[in-house]
């Protein structure tokens, strides 16, 4: 509204529509062109990579293009690195299959590189780019151990009461006449016997990127977990009434059996599974 003149305001506006579906037009044009050149004339992955974002930038301007979605799986097919997964074991251990099927689940890793495919179970209809090895080379598993540590502990405890007497051996009393009351001590003591129950795994090896093609190796990468069980119980002889709160509590425990060595590389494996998901996710292959 202009106020001076009393009148509404007019605006003339133009209408871009032609202009902008020319234009659209011609983008999506040159970017079909351009890939569908890439894609056949294609020497190496990034080729199809490029071919790829292309497509993918058409179907948002200008959704199915031609056969722009066909061309777009075509191209995402061929750019992706494929990677066959194998686990070598040169330890006299048992690797357990729990283990290996938990490190081998490469959907839980969060992968985020849309072109590197992992395969643990290779297939014959895909040619694959890299191997990856992952090589345990050493299972250290400590003997079953109980270690002991005897304590003994003498303590003054309250036991019963006494009159107050004086000098000459008379009873004491209060200003009620009441007799007065002492405590009476004695010397407790306890034997204590502490067990500690202890075996060890320490789990080395390494992550290996071998180029299929070139049968070149490209990374290494070492790998190393340690597991610790440890269980404390103990036992006493005596009176018990001499130890500590915090030793009376260990009398209730009771010894545990020991976890088998395939239970140990198994804990040992929770380390490995979460610096094998850091190798994995950091590693590029260009």
């Amino acid at each position: 509204y202009i106020k001076d003149e009393n009148r509404n305001a007019e605006f003339a506006f133009r209408d871009y529509t032609d202009e902008i579906l020319t234009s659209k037009g011609r983008l999506s044009d040159y970017l079909y062109t351009k890939a569908k050149s890439l894609i056949s004339e294609a020497n190496t992955k990034y080729d199809f990579r490029e071919a790829y974002n292309d497509l993918d930038y058409l179907n948002r301007i200008n959704p199915d293009y031609q056969d722009s979605r066909n061309l777009m799986d075509e191209a995402y097919k061929n750019g992706i690195d494929y990677v066959k997964v194998n686990v070598m074991n040169a330890t006299d251990q048992i690797v357990p299959q729990r283990l290996e099927m938990e490190l081998l689940n490469f959907n839980t890793y969060g992968l985020d590189d849309i072109w590197t495919k992992y395969h643990n179970n290779p297939m014959s209809s895909v040619k694959y780019d890299y191997e990856m090895q992952l090589a345990f080379k050493d299972i250290s598993i400590s003997p079953e151990q109980i270690r002991e540590r005897q304590i003994i502990k003498e303590k003054d405890i309250v036991d019963g009461y006494d009159y107050l007497t004086d000098e000459n051996g008379a009873i004491v009393k209060d200003s009620l006449g009441n007799k007065i009351k002492v405590d009476r001590y004695r010397t407790v003591r306890c034997e204590y016997y502490e067990f500690t129950q202890f075996k060890s795994a320490l789990v080395n090896g390494q992550v290996n990127y071998i180029d299929l093609e070139s049968q070149q190796q490209l990374n290494t990468y070492p790998i190393t977990s340690e597991f610790v069980f440890e269980h404390i119980f103990a036992d006493y002889n005596g009176d018990k009434r001499a130890l500590d709160s915090n030793l009376v509590s260990l009398l209730s425990v009771g010894e545990v059996p020991f976890p088998s060595n395939e239970e140990m590389v198994y804990e040992a494996g929770e380390d490995l599974k979460a610096r094998l998901k850091h190798i994995v996710n950091r590693h590029r292959f260009n």
